[in-house]
């Protein structure tokens, strides 16, 4: 692996599929944005690459945006040192997204910039990924930038400024059956907006020997400096968890930290897109960049020790939450079939 964790893997080989975005919600419209960049070389047919916009209005959801342009896979472009990604006018950087999308006369444009702070982080083990166990990686090159820059939507000009935001990449060979994500870095504590703090979990339903196997649950969290990396292979079978379509609720342990969370949103800020595996079948996926969050951090001494409450942070619309399964969610629009 390369030592960019941003860097672009795919061999050009059939059978793969890459993904790179920005999650952000603009602190001063509450609006969210998902902006993806991404890639897919089916097993069959010919490699596309795609730029996504989506948007989600939570004082109107009718406003709500789901956009993709695909192209040719020659309009894909990739360095690695510099890093960067471009597809078609639309580039992404480690220091910045920029690009745009029209469509029936309508016009979607980000100009996005921000300073890395933080080193890399996955949700993937170093052994299941040495193990190739895992059909999908998840790395987080920005868990945790201040983004500012300016959004388009439609003739709507958003100025984004210190929108708390993360920048992921992703790739493999085939999505899970069922998952639910979550990514925040905008948390208060009491009356005060934290800093230097972010989550980033996922938990997910793989088919394995003819079943479903899961959840298996793994998550990341820096909260007041610490990094907690509930990752490990046993643990995150372990890890209790229950999702659906507007809710993610899960219990994370270490050997000395725990975390609890709760995060939920309304099915009319859901942004419904479809995702296509390279052997051709579709997961359905529903987004949203204005959920709401509590996250609980516990601690004990010694393995046997009683669990004590540290921390309690919240997020009111500002956490970026997704669920996704095989078929279409019954009463929810997809934007992009």
């Amino acid at each position: 692996m390369k030592m960019n964790e941003n860097c672009m893997v795919w061999d050009k080989k059939p059978g793969h599929y890459e993904v790179w975005y920005v999650t952000l919600t603009d602190p001063k419209t509450g609006l969210g944005f998902w902006i993806r960049y991404t890639m897919v070389a089916p097993l069959k047919g010919s490699p596309t690459c795609s730029l996504w916009f989506l948007a989600m209005s939570p004082n109107d959801p009718t406003k709500n945006v789901g956009e993709k342009l695909s192209l040719p896979i020659e309009s894909l472009k990739t360095s690695e040192d510099p890093f960067s990604v471009q597809i078609g006018n639309a580039s992404l950087s480690d220091y910045g997204a920029s690009g745009s999308i029209e469509n029936d006369g309508k016009k979607y444009s980000w100009d996005l910039s921000w300073q890395p702070r933080l080193p890399s982080v996955s949700h993937v083990h170093p052994f299941l990924r040495k193990a190739k166990i895992a059909k999908t990686i998840v790395e987080l090159p920005h868990a945790d930038i201040d983004v500012d820059g300016v959004i388009e939507v439609d003739g709507d000009v958003v100025q984004v400024k210190g929108a708390r935001a993360g920048q992921a990449h992703l790739w493999g060979s085939k999505h899970a059956t069922r998952w639910a994500w979550t990514h925040c870095n905008d948390f208060h504590s009491g009356d005060q907006r934290l800093r230097n703090t972010f989550f980033d979990g996922v938990s997910v339903f793989v088919p394995r020997f003819g079943r479903e196997l899961g959840p298996n649950t793994p998550v990341l969290a820096r909260i007041g400096g610490r990094d907690l990396h509930l990752i490990g292979p046993v643990g995150v079978m372990r890890n209790k968890s229950e999702f659906g379509p507007t809710f993610w609720k899960f219990e994370a342990k270490g050997h000395r930290h725990k975390l609890v969370g709760n995060i939920s949103t309304k099915s009319e800020d859901l942004v419904g897109v479809t995702y296509h595996d390279p052997d051709g079948d579709k997961a359905y996926c529903y987004n949203t960049e204005v959920a709401d969050m509590v996250l609980e951090l516990f601690d004990r001494s010694g393995f046997r020790g009683e669990w004590r409450k540290t921390d309690h942070l919240e997020s009111k619309g500002r956490a970026h939450f997704e669920y996704a399964q095989r078929e279409p969610v019954e009463g929810l629009e997809l934007k992009v079939a």
